[in-house]
């Protein structure tokens, strides 16, 4: 794999991060019954989308977080690993902004329908800031030799730089789902075209 300077790696990172968190307020501002509408009986709603990313949240969050306590400083370079670079690529949305593998979420990330939209999107917001501090906090670390165990089977560690690129991959995914939710309820809107536009960036 071609190494790259880590800092620009982490400040690309840092920018898509912030246009999830755009879309996500845009996605405040809406109508909560919209929200919470499921467009099948075996499609996801709007909300649940969200619960199922905070679920991914509540793991890998604290296990960066662990990771980077260890005392390894920067390099300046990053060289990503074949298997991180294999989940980046599975979960990231092609260029097109289409969702080219389909995957069935684990059984424990799999979010229930009773859900209060409230929390649900407060929980969401405060975990994409937390993910902002992170990454900026890595930019002081080896993202190369600082490992994180993954969640479906913690024997297996990718590099940190790894976690952060596939992690925020599989916000991006997520998000275009949440843009062929609400288009399969019929209720497209020039904003949620937008934010379509302002997660993948």
């Amino acid at each position: 794999m071609k190494q790259i300077r880590s800092t620009l790696f982490i400040e690309k990172l840092q920018a898509d991060t912030r246009s999830i968190i755009l879309a996500a307020n845009q996605l405040s501002n809406s109508d909560p019954e919209f929200l919470l509408t499921q467009p099948a009986p075996d499609k996801w709603s709007v909300v649940q989308i969200l619960e199922h990313l905070n679920s991914y949240c509540r793991y890998y969050l604290p296990a960066l977080e662990k990771a980077l306590q260890k005392n390894k400083a920067s390099t300046g370079r990053f060289t990503p690993g074949w298997l991180g670079s294999y989940f980046t690529r599975i979960m990231k949305p092609g260029a097109d902004g289409k969702i080219v593998n389909k995957m069935k979420a684990p059984k424990d990330h799999r979010p229930s329908a009773d859900l209060d939209i409230q929390p649900v999107m407060n929980n969401f917001l405060l975990h994409q800031h937390r993910l902002l501090d992170l990454l900026e906090a890595a930019k002081a670390k080896d993202i190369n030799t600082i490992k994180v165990p993954i969640s479906i089977a913690r024997f297996i560690k990718l590099k940190a730089g790894d976690t952060f690129g596939f992690f925020i991959a599989h916000e991006q995914r997520h998000f275009v789902q949440i843009v062929n939710t609400i288009a399969s309820l019929k209720n497209v809107t020039g904003k949620f075209r937008v934010i379509h536009q302002a997660a993948l960036q």
